[in-house]
């Protein structure tokens, strides 16, 4: 439990100063902790590796922690999850994105958790709460690109898997409504 805990605070700390893309501007923290309790809460997983890899998923992308500083604290283990969750931001936003779909189907049963999670999160927040500036359009070009990643992702948990499947359906109903 203190791993778990002790990754809270990492990313807590890391991710202080950021917020999320909605309207409220909500502490980005919440996403991180968020696709950790998707993962515990509709997945079942209580590996407190995967958990803390889920939490910290997002600081080597969005932050200033490099991969060096996960292995450190947190080991090798949850360093190799977040390493495979991790996109790399030197390469522009379509090529990142087209590499997220070629490399899920390559991913570990773990690194696929935490990706599945993250885009359940994600496409909940782009229906539900979405950035201020997304359009219909940008909206459903996002969840139409994370089901391709989530397709392509190994079968790992099918109470997650179908998860993923009904937010999908429940952001489609949404934006149709619109």
């Amino acid at each position: 439990m203190s791993l778990l805990l002790k990754a809270l605070h990492f990313a807590a700390d890391k991710h202080r100063d950021q917020r999320r893309k909605d309207s409220n501007a909500s502490p980005y923290i919440n996403h991180p902790i968020y696709v950790a309790q998707i993962l515990a809460e509709v997945g079942g997983i209580d590996d407190l590796e995967v958990l803390a890899a889920a939490i910290l998923h997002d600081t080597v992308e969005d932050t200033e922690t490099e991969a060096a500083d996960i292995e450190r604290e947190f080991g090798q283990r949850v360093a190799s999850i977040v390493a495979e969750v991790t996109d790399d931001k030197a390469l522009d936003k379509s090529e990142r994105k087209r590499l997220q779909v070629e490399h899920a189907s390559h991913m570990s049963a773990e690194g696929a958790l935490v990706k599945i999670a993250d885009k359940i999160a994600n496409i909940r927040d782009v229906s539900g709460n979405p950035p201020a500036n997304w359009d219909h359009a940008r909206r459903v070009e996002y969840i139409d690109w994370a089901e391709q990643v989530v397709c392509n992702c190994p079968k790992v948990n099918s109470a997650l898997e179908r998860c993923f499947s009904d937010s999908l359906t429940s952001a489609r109903e949404v934006f149709r409504s619109a």
